[in-house]
């Protein structure tokens, strides 16, 4: 078990059972890695409602409800898109906050605009927040996921009013 993860996903269930919120996530390039660290803590049942896997643009658009129109014009990997991925599983679960990631994470697959190690990373509440960022990691494929996992936790965190530290 990686401890830092483990510690990280207890601070995201503390933020959240403290204002009574459930958890979603709808994942892409870390393939369920969110959702396997926030249920490594026991009775995460109580704040995590459900994730998504949605590794290809027809699962983000069958699965959360992406348009074919935001992929086609910005890509898989931009913050348009991780804002309706965000934004579709909220609309989806009975969560009231909501992480979505869509990136890079290697070894193939970068392009000039979009290299490897570049991520995307939103956040959706269910009082109507949404914010997005763009990020690049540095490292290798396991790097660039673990990474975009610890910003997406600390994210959720944040938008529960809890403090963050980083854990990487």
């Amino acid at each position: 078990m990686d401890q830092a993860l483990f510690d990280l996903a207890v601070r995201v269930g503390n933020a959240l059972r403290q204002r009574a919120w459930m958890l979603t996530t709808a994942e892409s390039c870390t393939g369920g890695w969110v959702g396997a660290c926030v249920t490594m803590v026991g009775g995460s049942s109580q704040w995590y409602d459900r994730g998504f896997i949605t590794y290809s643009n027809s699962a983000k658009m069958q699965m959360l409800g992406v348009l074919e129109e935001t992929l086609r014009v910005h890509g898989a990997v931009s913050e348009a898109t991780v804002a309706e991925m965000a934004q579709g599983a909220l609309a989806r679960s009975n969560a009231h906050v909501a992480v979505s990631i869509s990136g890079v994470a290697g070894p193939t697959g970068g392009t000039s605009d979009k290299p490897v190690g570049s991520v995307c990373i939103g956040w959706a509440g269910r009082e109507g927040s949404l914010r997005s960022r763009s990020l690049r990691f540095e490292g290798d494929r396991d790097a660039v996921r673990r990474r975009s996992v610890i910003v997406a936790l600390e994210g959720v965190i944040e938008l529960a009013g809890g403090a963050s530290t980083s854990a990487a």
